[in-house]
């Protein structure tokens, strides 16, 4: 093992997250806002290379491995679990809080893993914990997290699969670019895309996303769609199957986010969206597109805290979350309005905000790679996000008919950790030159140029228009959208049920059998040995004598017949 003094910071968080339950009052307070700031010195401390490492069964596991890509996704995720911590200082349920801790820290030991087994460990520690932060969403939550689990043990086994099949067939455990040449590699793809939302699992997300609490819902956005982002990257950049992939997320994310009903399921939805803006960028694979996939990601987490943590606002303070029953709210809460639009308008790529100068890297590197139908496709993509996300939610929500409410404005420490992700959502987008510094590649591109602005306002100016035009149309009703999910709720259910029932019949016909097989046995024996059976009873002196004779003759007459 290495002799580095270096510090994993997913030690830290993970630390952290053990502490957490056990902890009260300032103590609780104290390490929830102490241990992400501390991860995230470490993180800058952390030098390219290969910083720790051990050996295990023979192949070396590189624990710390920094560069670039590493630092850049390291630092978004401590600055979300700060983030997130402050929000939820107020949260009862330390479990949740705790195992938010401990899925942050599993997000930064994948993000600085240099070998595929360490990867391996620590996506399954975000797997399980991350099911506890779902399953901390109170008992409505038992089912989606149970689900959630599902599918994550999927793609779990799956990732297993491919990696144990690529170190065998490659003899080193190394984590680093691979082409789709091979079953073992294709199953890790699969693995990945699984975490990212892709289709035909997408599901998952929506399901389970909108079941946490108030809290958990703002940690779940963050990690585990964006650590299957970092692992692409740094795995599969430039596979052409993940432009296609991306597309479909997409465009997928919008029409399910456009029919939806539920807040926090337009925005989860909205989240298999961006992150398909992400996976089309890493499909294309040039600098440019790689560098706006990672700057994507980093604004990303940030503006979509930013919307969750108004929405769940609005959750905790109204305790209802359909759009149906909300609205008006902009009368008694001003200032988690102001939130939601400035979250609103990062996502939906406006000048001056964040999302304006790391998607457009994206378009520009499908531009410079000739890809012009990804490009179109593109823009048509962020006129439906301004639909969904940028004036659906805060319109409905905040402006539409007065629903009667009249909740007051959080507690302070959630008008913080919203005040603090929407500094980040303006100041990255006026002075974007700070992320453009730490992107993986030399950043070439001027995101304010005449072209770019005008294009960008015409996009959304023309998408808010419609909105309003088509504002009869998308009003929301008490419906339920049913989605890929279907056939394993639904019909999948009633399979498992038959299989259930079939198994149970098939178990009670072998037990029965074998038990009425053994009573036979039992009685065969009972007759011939039992106490009164022929081998069994008691013998008068004379007939045993007789028989002892016979049986004495027969075998001196065999020897005969045999010498």
């Amino acid at each position: 093992m290495t002799t580095s003094l270096i510090i994993p910071p997913a030690v830290i968080l993970i630390a952290a997250g053990l502490a957490i339950p056990f902890l009260r009052g300032a103590l609780r307070t104290t390490l929830l806002l102490a241990a992400p700031i501390i991860a995230l010195l470490l993180i800058w401390q952390i030098p390219d290379g290969v910083q720790l490492s051990t050996s295990w069964l023979g192949y070396e596991l590189q624990i710390v491995r920094g560069d670039k890509l590493a630092r850049l996704f390291a630092t978004v995720f401590a600055i979300m679990a700060f983030g997130g911590g402050l929000f939820s200082l107020n949260q009862s349920n330390s479990l949740e809080l705790g195992a938010a801790y401990v899925y942050a820290g599993g997000a930064l030991g994948v993000t600085f893993a240099g070998d595929l087994i360490s990867v391996f460990v620590f996506w399954e520690v975000m797997a399980v914990a991350s099911t506890f932060v779902v399953w901390s969403g109170g008992r409505a939550a038992n089912g989606a997290g149970l689900r959630y689990a599902a599918i994550h043990m999927l793609g779990g086994v799956l990732l297993m699969a491919g990696i144990t099949a690529e170190i065998l067939s490659t003899g080193s455990a190394a984590f680093q670019v691979m082409d789709t040449s091979t079953p073992a590699r294709w199953l890790i793809l699969a693995g990945f895309l699984i975490n990212a939302g892709a289709p035909p699992l997408s599901a998952w997300l929506p399901d389970a996303y909108p079941a946490a609490s108030w809290s958990g819902t703002v940690f779940l956005s963050a990690f585990t769609t964006k650590t299957a982002v970092y692992v692409l990257m740094r795995g599969f950049p430039g596979a052409e199957i993940l432009i296609f992939v991306g597309l479909y997320m997409v465009f997928y994310g919008i029409v399910y986010a456009i029919l939806e009903n539920d807040m926090r399921r337009i925005l989860a939805y909205s989240i298999v969206n961006q992150v398909g803006f992400m996976v089309t960028g890493i499909g294309i694979g040039s600098e440019m597109a790689l560098n706006g996939a990672a700057a994507h990601a980093f604004t990303h987490i940030i503006y979509k805290a930013l919307l969750l943590m108004s929405a769940g606002s609005v959750l905790l303070m109204t305790g209802r979350s359909k759009c149906t029953d909300l609205g008006g709210l902009f009368r008694t809460m001003p200032f988690t309005m102001v939130m939601g639009v400035i979250g609103a308008l990062a996502i939906s790529a406006f000048p001056l905000t964040s999302g304006f100068i790391s998607k457009s890297m994206i378009s520009q590197g499908a531009a410079d790679a000739h890809l012009a139908i990804v490009w179109f496709l593109l823009a048509a993509a962020s006129a439906g996000v301004f639909l969904h996300a940028g004036i659906k939610f805060p319109w409905f929500v905040f402006f539409q008919k007065d629903s009667g409410l009249r909740p007051p404005e959080p507690p302070w420490n959630m008008r913080a950790g919203m005040l603090l992700m929407a500094a980040f959502c303006i100041g990255l987008g006026v002075a974007p030159g700070p992320l453009y510094e730490i992107l993986p590649y030399p950043v070439d591109y001027v995101p304010y140029t005449a072209s770019h602005v005008v294009f960008q306002l015409q996009l959304l100016l023309f998408s808010g228009l419609a909105f309003f035009v088509m504002l009869g149309m998308l009003k929301r009703t008490r419906t339920i959208t049913l989605d890929f999910d279907w056939l394993y709720r639904r019909p999948g259910k009633w399979i498992m049920l038959r299989l259930n029932q079939f198994s149970e019949k098939f178990w009670d016909g072998l037990t029965g059998g074998v038990s009425e097989t053994f009573s036979s046995l039992d009685a065969s024996l009972r007759r011939y040995h039992g106490p009164k059976g022929v081998f069994g009873r008691t013998w008068p002196t004379g007939q045993m004598a007789f028989w002892t004779t016979v049986m004495l003759g027969t075998y001196v007459l065999l020897g005969l017949i045999w010498m």
